[in-house]
């Protein structure tokens, strides 16, 4: 068994008398430690696929299931504790809590979590040693998004989803962001599923799905990815 699989995953939403169909058959499954990249064009049912897979949203139908456990059979209480001790989140928009530094934003994720990493070890790896008693209005873009990928890590996830990571940063930010998500897999060994529409960032994965009207169109695996300071878009 792989260690994510998504097997025939279908997710329905009433809109009045109409029924949507975000998700339909989806099926793809990730190998522990690579770094995903699920691709395509708005609409198209990334984030619907992220939100699942992240225990945020139920599947109408078929199974997920992350490290032999199955996330479509968790009750809402289950969810709750998956969220918070099996995934890291990253999102397009930092989301940090503007009163606490950047330290506290980390040691703040890490006081819900079984096995936390330290909070001020993870901030130096990701470059902000010098930067931890600053707060997010005094923080670069960049580094606002670094800080949000501590709070990530630092949970020690089994699972880090990142939703356009680079959409609110500059193109050179967005390459350094992309490289540490990069970096987290190749030196963290973390497994990392990063959501986007642009095709550029296919070039750095270990395995690339492709998602069109709520159906994986094609997965690719990757033997040989691309350095993310060679990407350019």
């Amino acid at each position: 068994m792989s260690y994510v699989e998504f097997d025939d995953v279908c997710k329905s939403y009433k809109m009045g008398e109409v029924e949507v169909h975000a998700v339909h058959g989806m099926t793809f499954s990730i190998e522990r430690g690579e770094l995903v990249v699920i691709v395509g064009p708005s609409g198209a049912g990334k984030t619907t696929v992220l939100n699942m897979l992240g225990g945020m949203d139920s599947a109408t139908s078929g199974t997920i299931t992350l490290d032999g456990r199955e996330v479509t059979g968790m009750t809402e209480g289950e969810l709750t504790q998956f969220r918070r001790h099996d995934i890291g989140f990253v999102f397009q928009f930092y989301n940090l809590v503007q009163n606490l530094t950047a330290l506290e934003n980390v040691e703040l994720a890490n006081q819900i979590c079984k096995n936390p990493l330290p909070a001020d070890e993870i901030l130096e790896q990701v470059g902000l040693g010098d930067r931890m008693d600053n707060f997010p209005a005094q923080l670069s873009g960049g580094e606002q998004q670094r800080v949000a990928i501590a709070r990530a890590l630092a949970k020690n996830p089994k699972l880090v989803l990142a939703d356009e990571p680079t959409g609110a940063l500059d193109y050179v930010t967005g390459k350094q962001i992309l490289g540490l998500l990069q970096d987290t897999c190749r030196n963290g060994g973390h497994t990392v599923a990063i959501v986007t529409h642009n095709l550029a960032f296919t070039q750095i994965a270990d395995r690339v799905i492709h998602i069109r009207e709520g159906r994986a169109d094609s997965i690719e695996v990757n033997e040989h990815p691309t350095d993310a300071t060679f990407v350019e878009w």
